[in-house]
């Protein structure tokens, strides 16, 4: 079995809507995914595209993705790189796919002279858990994480 990761392309926008579909069935939000091939080609690949995005390969098959973006941190005066979604296939789990996007991102945040390589994850989702802290991740407890979207965003911004 061979594991490679390659940045995304425009013709790869089908696939990771397919990832993104299946990582929201598995986060228990089925439909909650808005996202269409057009919008992620636009956003991805489009004039003024802020996120990038990676695909993991198990044999030449895509078997999971990573996609960031970079953010900023006043204290350090530094961008930072967030990880949006990270999303390996059942099948290709355990292989150490989901630690090779980890770390090829981790590479990105310090070649890019990034100060931070932050990400969420839902607070049952133990497995993922367990690899992030296998790599020396720690919990931020001590934030909790606003949202504003929808019918509240926009009713907050029209008065």
């Amino acid at each position: 079995m061979t594991i490679s990761i390659r940045d995304a392309r425009p013709e790869d926008a089908e696939t990771i809507l397919r990832f993104i579909t299946e990582l929201a069935i598995y986060e228990k939000e089925p439909d909650a995914v808005e996202a269409t091939v057009e919008m992620l080609q636009a956003s991805l690949f489009g004039p003024g595209a802020i996120t990038r995005a990676v695909i993991c390969e198990k044999d030449g098959k895509p078997a999971g993705f990573a996609m960031w973006f970079y953010n900023y941190s006043t204290w350090q005066a530094r961008k930072g790189l967030y990880l949006e979604d990270l999303y390996v296939t059942p099948d290709c789990r355990g292989s150490g796919a989901g630690k090779m996007l980890l770390k090829h991102l981790a590479k990105i945040a310090v070649e890019e002279g990034c100060g931070r390589f932050e990400w969420s994850v839902l607070d049952w989702n133990e497995p993922a858990i367990r690899v992030y802290e296998s790599v020396g991740a720690e919990p931020m407890s001590e934030w909790t994480r606003y949202r504003l979207s929808g019918v509240a965003l926009e009713s907050f911004a029209a008065d």
